[in-house]
């Protein structure tokens, strides 16, 4: 018969919890074991860095700088709208990324997130993410809806330069 363990409030009472030290750049780092402790050797100073290691190309917009980046922009503008919990927007991220350093200086990108700035996604009908909208003159000319290869919004993108 498998033995069992009752916990009850006392338990807890008895029972010490040791949280992870919060300082990862303290010269000695411990562990408490029930018996004695264990002390990681010294190392250099640690740099977290952010979910991606580079920077983006794309912009980020809000809806305080939407009107002024957007609307009242004189270069056509590319912006998706992308939200952190989606795994797509991520891939698509890429792309628009990459497309950013290729149309520099003849198209301005933007990415939006929509859990942030709900009331913009829903002034153009986003219902879902990833969407990738192209403006020229205030106006939106072009969207393109999910995950799609590169070929589909270098193509939207031309109709719209040409346009």
């Amino acid at each position: 018969m498998a033995s069992s363990t009752s916990i009850t409030p006392s338990y807890f009472a008895l029972t010490s919890v040791h949280p992870f030290p919060y300082n990862l750049n303290s010269a000695r780092i411990s562990f408490p074991l029930k018996n004695g402790s264990y002390k990681l050797p010294k190392h250099p100073a640690l740099t977290l860095k952010a979910f991606s290691s580079r920077e983006s190309k794309a912009a980020v917009v809000t809806k305080d700088t939407w009107e002024k980046s957007i609307l009242n922009s004189d270069s056509p503008v590319l912006v998706e709208f992308y939200a952190s919990w989606c795994g797509p927007c991520r891939m698509v991220h890429r792309i628009i990324d990459e497309i950013a350093g290729e149309y520099a200086g003849r198209l301005n990108c933007f990415i939006l997130n929509t859990d942030n700035d709900f009331p913009i996604a829903e002034d153009y009908e986003i219902k879902a993410v990833p969407v990738v909208l192209l403006f020229k003159n205030g106006e939106k000319r072009e969207s393109v809806v999910g995950t799609m290869p590169k070929d589909f919004y270098i193509a939207a993108i031309e109709r719209v330069l040409k346009s």
